[in-house]
């Protein structure tokens, strides 16, 4: 996208963010300074893309916050199977260019916890997805539009949102969020800290909210 239309689109971005009803939004982080020191030029635009993406959907219902949102990090993001399991920040993953699968569903959480989506509707699944023959650790973010209703699927190998009943390649194992975890596909959640029992998930929301992430973490 060219550089003129990327400003042209932010302007544009920042009136919908300052506008009435939308106070959440006075809560987005500004990662633009930062992906440009940290990553370059072209890690700007894609966090330009990134607010505009953000400013044009405020208004719109949460089925299509989360198309766009899914759609936004599987096209600007190369999958790429990491042999150290470090999980990226969404400034991370948007500054790089490429994630794995955990950094997908890390960045779509936080953004739609931006976006006004409900942190408790979110959760990131530990699942083990049947490819090839064969079981591997996978995790994708569900949506439930209630806490007993069949969620919503948002992945990076299968880019259609589709219900939890028709991915019957997954293989849920446990899911957690900013503030619970669960076991398998059970509705009640159990007493442990997320933060506390997934150290990788500690280490990443302390960089999520030095970054200036404040909702959902």
């Amino acid at each position: 996208m060219h550089i003129i239309t990327l400003i042209v689109a932010l302007l544009f971005t920042q009136l919908l963010l300052l506008a009435p009803g939308n106070l959440w939004s006075m809560q987005i982080p500004n990662l633009e300074t930062q992906a440009s020191t940290r990553y370059g030029s072209l890690a700007v635009q894609t966090v330009l893309r990134w607010e505009s993406m953000i400013g044009t959907y405020a208004g719109a219902n949460v089925e299509q916050k989360l198309v766009a949102v899914n759609d936004f990090f599987n096209q600007n993001v190369v999958y790429q199977w990491e042999t150290e399991d470090y999980w990226s920040t969404p400034l991370e993953t948007m500054g790089k260019g490429v994630g794995d699968c955990e950094d997908y569903a890390i960045a779509k959480y936080a953004t739609l916890t931006l976006m006004g989506v409900p942190p408790s509707s979110l959760r990131l699944v530990y699942v083990k997805a049947k490819r090839g023959g064969l079981n591997q650790a996978h995790m994708v973010l569900a949506w439930y539009k209630t806490p007993s209703a069949i969620p919503l699927i948002l992945d990076n190998l299968d880019h259609v949102i589709r219900p939890a009943n028709e991915r019957g390649d997954l293989q849920p194992v446990f899911s957690f969020n900013g503030e619970q975890l669960w076991v398998g596909t059970g509705v009640q959640a159990t007493n442990q800290r997320p933060t506390a029992k997934l150290s990788r998930w500690g280490q990443v929301v302390e960089k999520i909210r030095q970054e200036g992430f404040t909702k959902g973490f």
